[in-house]
């Protein structure tokens, strides 16, 4: 089994490598991962399912309810519509955020790749992304998947995790160097 990243619950990683195992049976992992991609987008877009999938004044029957019409109306049907309902039926709804991350990263592996999880102050540009993996890559020794998430309170620079590897060179991290060192001194 993968190792685990403490992000990444127990229940997670238990849903995520069922979801994984019926998908590999199924010839059909790269399908679901798209289809996972396009649940997250929603779940990122809309503080109204982000507040479905946590919330404990919902119940399960309401979760499930919401969760199938999202689905149905997105399109996403078969094993992931299907597992959708089945994660709101068992109460574990608020585990998806980190069953997507687990099954990302599951499905990563089993490429033989290693998964990369990029903060950046803005979004990166295709060319960026590229060199970026790239280099990756040659550090790594293997393709790398990568996962980017934009954080502007950054100021400039990314953020790279890889495995039990961060390289921070954002200008926040910079900038609060500076003013211990200027603390230091005065």
């Amino acid at each position: 089994m993968a190792q685990t990243s403490s992000l990444i619950s127990g229940v997670s990683q238990r849903y995520a490598r069922s979801l994984f195992d019926l998908a590999l049976d199924s010839d059909s992992v790269v399908s679901v991962e798209k289809d996972l991609d396009r649940f997250e987008e929603l779940l990122n877009g809309s503080d109204d399912l982000q507040r479905l999938i946590v919330s404990p004044v919902f119940t399960s029957d309401d979760q499930l309810r919401a969760v199938a019409e999202v689905a149905d109306k997105s399109s996403i049907k078969g094993l992931v519509g299907n597992f959708l309902r089945v994660v709101a039926r068992n109460g574990r709804l608020h585990a998806i955020p980190g069953i997507i991350a687990a099954f990302k990263q599951i499905a990563a592996e089993h490429r033989g790749e290693v998964t990369a999880d990029v903060v950046a102050s803005r979004d990166l540009s295709a060319t960026q992304l590229s060199e970026l993996k790239a280099t990756l890559k040659s550090v790594a020794g293997k393709d790398v998947a990568i996962n980017v998430s934009v954080d502007p309170s950054l100021l400039g620079g990314i953020i790279v995790k890889m495995g039990s590897r961060q390289i921070d060179t954002t200008l926040r991290t910079k900038l609060s160097s500076l003013k211990l060192a200027l603390k230091e001194v005065g």
